[in-house]
């Protein structure tokens, strides 16, 4: 039995998220069911994270025992020729039995588009929010410098149960603007459920005039999810990158 770290890609769209849920078609479940044939026996991949329904990844790690004698290439091929086009394994490495996808992981990357131009975009519009009004940049990038740093963040927080700390660091968020596209990347230690699109929704609220910059240091001292504003869309997320 070996320890195996993977690195997969996919397009989130039509799965209800990484983790398996009974009945349900998840990215994590659907890897299980094919390394388990790859097997002959059930496996159990540990995500580096819980990505929600509709978001996507470019990077997402994940870590895996299994049994077999097939060579790194050869499973990462097996994977690929058995996993549904949206799902793609872009690398396996034999790693050390204690490594641990989610519990070594030490940051992410997280990227937020939207699309603001007089045309509709065709080809990526699954990857896209489409915003119907104007934003203002600044303001945004303002109120953004206020959730960097160590924070309870509970009010960006889409659990009303988490009962584990939700004390977070965010020590990057750079917004910025490709032609048509609005881009929001996020980095740090770690992201509480739904929290990468609370923010991107509050910075929006910003952008539209509806909050200020400063009230986002009020909704971070509330803890008060209500005080924050709408979840982003799905849609528009994509997980780039793991540290370790």
């Amino acid at each position: 039995m070996k320890n195996y770290k993977l690195t997969l890609a996919y397009d989130g769209s039509r799965y209800f998220g990484w983790e398996h849920q009974p009945d349900r078609e998840t990215v994590q479940g659907k890897l299980e069911a094919v390394l388990g044939e790859l097997c002959g026996a059930p496996v159990d991949v540990i995500g580096a994270g819980r990505t929600d329904a509709g978001v996507h990844a470019r990077a997402m790690v994940a870590n895996v025992q299994l049994e077999t004698d097939l060579s790194e290439t050869e499973i990462r091929d097996y994977c690929n020729r058995y996993l549904p086009d949206a799902i793609a394994v872009r690398e396996v490495k034999e790693c050390a039995p204690q490594f641990h996808a989610r519990y070594k992981a030490t940051g992410k990357t997280y990227r937020y588009t939207c699309f603001d131009g007089p045309v509709k975009p065709v080809f990526d519009r699954r990857y896209l929010t489409l915003l119907d009004h104007p934003v203002d940049e600044a303001a945004m990038s303002r109120a953004a410098q206020y959730l960097i740093g160590e924070h309870d963040f509970r009010a960006f927080c889409g659990n009303p149960k988490m009962k584990k700390s939700t004390v977070r660091t965010v020590d990057g968020i750079l917004i910025t603007r490709q032609k048509d596209r609005l881009l929001f990347t996020f980095h740090g230690d770690g992201f509480l459920q739904n929290m990468v699109r609370i923010m991107v929704g509050t910075l929006l609220e910003v952008g539209r005039g509806r909050m200020s910059a400063a009230d986002v240091a009020a909704i971070l001292e509330s803890r008060d999810r209500k005080n924050a504003g709408p979840t982003a869309p799905p849609e528009g997320l994509c997980l780039m990158k793991v540290d370790y």
